[in-house]
């Protein structure tokens, strides 16, 4: 058995106690297919085997540039096992993108999964003189020098005589070794790449599963659809289940696939971003206004019941009594029915992070009896320090920090933090690392937030987002926005009001529940854009807008709004790769739209 000071060596000896046992499951034929832990260690091996008998030695950058999938882990924990580096880069990025992290990164090494991502790189190729080699996942067409497959690169390694090479890798690694770079995906400029130790990710994984230790078991089911490049599923997505011994399942593709994904695997821990959530709660409330009114009725009766629901789950108290029983049978007619049509019957749990999550949708799941625990953290905390617990959900807040992690507020309001899972620093810019760091050792987070008596921190805003009126008032535009979303009208939307009189907001309609509005109530058009400038639409879009904001203040109230036929995207630039909001972008995109928005204001 190895020392278990790292990822690479709990896997390994997570591999020798459970052997057979699936490790991970991928689609195949319309069906999911397992992979045995010690079918999956072989590989990793042989992977490792072969990049050490290609010079890559220790402390040498191998990037990898994929979809999740089972050969991600492959190639990430051959990487770290050998004493590599591994440099993800996101599956979307452009070549501009991917040859940025390559060369700031100083990879010698590049795994690539699809066609596309290997032509990214090759586009680039000449100008990396550093490069040594490049394997593609994916089957290539033609046979291309320095280039060779996953599966030839498996068999050479296997073919390797002292296999021992891998073992006194492994065991040379220690845990203050830089294991990956992650580069942060700025709303302004170029990425940094954020080093995170062995240790780093080690002890955020042990800090997470600290209260949740007895709650995720080898029995456990997780589903893999957030980019591994991130660290919210690198570490808990992907490292925490290694170390729990629990099965993964990968999705076969994010954007086409994921819903009928959710009903194959049926998932009992899932890990996602709000946007998820949002989706499945819009796609609910769509398919209940075509149903008929009997239908409607039982459903609004039990969604008064997920109302009362709420406290006790969140306190997780038992029911009693008379309301017991009316859950239980709200719980057999719509609650049990909706969890199994969405594939999440089996779920005992979901983390929700990479953004706010709206009170209405957690209190919307919440209410049916699902336990969904709010986080908190950044790409340079590895990125977990703060989530809600099983003891007590608090709606509207990420939780208590983590166990050995130190959250505090500074006297401007921002989020400081200090533990074992805070980054090493940004890798050839000490700068920037001495910009975020405080004299006494806390990250400046650049968000803002509160803790309550109980510890519980929520997040109000983050600084370089606030908007500053004309009349002085300091607005944070995530809380606006995360509410004008739970309309199912909304998509996407940004608020806009700095140094102006009144907020206003760009908004990116939902166009296929605009159009079913449309057809129910005899609106003709010929193109979103007269769909959009028509009367009733601008009037629906009041109504909706005025319902939200009711019990916000006067000052945050949308005086004026534009809509806008094109959905935001990472291709059209106005979104991250974690789907952020470049707002810089979308100012400077839509500076006409905006302007008009305060014409006459003056």
């Amino acid at each position: 058995m190895f020392k278990e000071d790292t990822i690479a060596t709990v896997f390994q000896n997570n591999a020798e106690k459970l052997k057979t046992r699936a490790c991970v499951a991928y689609k195949k034929d319309g069906k999911y297919t397992d992979i045995s832990w010690n079918d999956m260690n072989e590989m990793v091996r042989n992977l490792g085997l072969y990049l050490i008998s290609k010079g890559v030695n220790k402390g040498d950058k191998v990037a990898l540039f994929s979809d999740n999938r089972y050969e991600w882990w492959i190639s990430d924990l051959a990487i770290i096992s050998i004493g590599g580096v591994t440099i993800p880069i996101y599956s979307t990025n452009s070549a501009e993108e991917a040859f940025y992290v390559l060369e700031n990164s100083d990879s010698i090494y590049c795994i690539t999964g699809n066609s596309a991502q290997l032509e990214r790189v090759l586009e680039k190729r000449d100008k990396l003189p550093n490069l040594k080699g490049i394997i593609s996942i994916d089957p290539l067409k033609d046979s291309t020098a320095g280039i060779t497959t996953l599966e030839d690169a498996l068999k050479e390694g296997g073919s390797c005589s002292d296999k021992s090479d891998f073992d006194r890798r492994l065991e040379a690694v220690k845990p203050d070794d830089v294991a990956t770079l992650i580069y942060t995906s700025g709303t302004t400029g170029n990425p940094k790449g954020v080093m995170l130790t062995h240790h780093n990710f080690l002890s955020n994984v042990r800090q997470s599963v600290d209260d949740f230790k007895e709650m995720v078991t080898p029995d456990d089911t997780f589903f893999s659809f957030l980019p591994l490049s991130h660290s919210l599923e690198r570490t808990i997505g992907y490292y925490l289940p290694i170390h729990q011994g629990s099965k993964v399942a990968f999705v076969e593709n994010v954007s086409k696939t994921l819903t009928e994904d959710l009903l194959l695997v049926r998932p009992t821990v899932m890990i996602s971003v709000p946007r998820i959530y949002e989706k499945i709660h819009a796609a609910i409330l769509s398919k209940l206004n075509d149903a008929p009114p009997l239908k409607k009725a039982l459903f609004n009766w039990a969604m008064n019941i997920a109302v009362k629901n709420i406290p006790y789950n969140c306190a997780n108290t038992k029911r009693k009594g008379l309301f017991a029983i009316q859950y239980n049978i709200a719980d057999s007619l719509i609650f049990s029915k909706l969890k199994e049509a969405i594939g999440l019957d089996r779920l005992v749990f979901a983390i929700s992070g990479g953004g706010p999550l709206s009170v209405s949708d957690s209190e919307f799941f919440i209410g049916m009896g699902f336990k969904i625990y709010e986080g908190y953290g950044l790409t340079e905390t590895t990125p977990v320090t703060n989530v809600n617990r099983p003891r007590l959900i608090k709606i509207g807040t990420v939780g208590p920090a983590l166990k050995d992690t130190i959250v505090k507020i500074s006297d401007e309001g921002e989020i400081l933090i200090k533990g074992p899972q805070v980054m090493n620093g940004y890798y050839k810019n000490d700068e920037a690392t001495k910009e975020v760091m405080t004299d006494d050792g806390f990250f400046k987070t650049g968000d803002i937030g509160i803790i309550d008596e109980d510890g519980y921190l929520s997040i109000t805003g983050r600084i370089k987002d606030i908007i500053v009126t004309a009349g002085g008032k300091n607005i944070s535009p995530q809380n606006i926005e995360s509410a004008l979303k739970s309309s199912l009208y909304v998509e996407q939307v940004a608020i806009i009001g700095d140094r102006r009189k009144y907020l206003s907001a760009l908004i990116v309609p939902t166009f296929e529940e605009l159009e079913k509005y449309a057809k129910r109530n005899d609106i003709g058009f010929s193109t979103r854009s007269e769909l959009l400038e028509n009367d009733k639409i601008i009037k629906l879009y009041e109504s909706e807008i005025n319902e939200i904001m009711k019990n916000f203040a006067r000052v945050e109230q949308i005086r004026r709004f534009k809509l806008l036929d094109a959905e935001w995207s990472q291709a059209t630039d106005e979104l991250t790769p974690s789907l952020k909001v470049k707002r810089r972008v979308i100012e400077e995109k839509y500076a006409s739209e905006i302007e008009n928005m305060y014409e006459g204001s003056d």
